[in-house]
């Protein structure tokens, strides 16, 4: 039996998730702006493109996990593993994930919210 259902497991993955491509994305803006661009304005535009869409799937995240009665707890950390508590139901299921899966799924997710900015651009 299974406690968590299979169909709540990308909400809670993108309750890990996209925090951590929001929070890049910020970071990266703020290089741009700083850096020493020539012209800032296409790479500020394609990062709050892809800003906006994540913040939008975000969004709908939270509101699924509020009505469904989920959370997403970061718990233990080290420098192999982040393990995460998902309440769903009364029921709490502990699940570790690799650091360098972490930061991989998060590359991906960036290239396609970049690639959804490309495609917008070029309609």
């Amino acid at each position: 039996m299974r406690l968590i259902p299979p169909e709540a497991l990308p909400y809670f993955e993108n309750m890990i998730y996209l925090p951590m491509v929001l929070t890049i994305l910020e970071r990266d803006r703020e290089l741009v702006e700083k850096g020493p661009f020539k012209l800032k304005g296409p790479y500020v535009k394609l990062i709050d493109g892809a800003v906006k869409h994540a913040r939008a799937e975000l969004k709908q995240t939270k509101l699924y996990l509020q009505r469904h009665h989920m959370k997403v707890i970061r718990n233990k950390m080290d420098d192999t593993f982040t393990e995460y508590l998902f309440i769903h139901g009364g029921y709490e299921d502990y699940r570790r994930y690799l650091n360098v899966r972490l930061r991989n799924r998060t590359e991906e997710l960036l290239n396609m919210y970049f690639a959804m900015i490309e495609s917008e651009v070029s309609r």
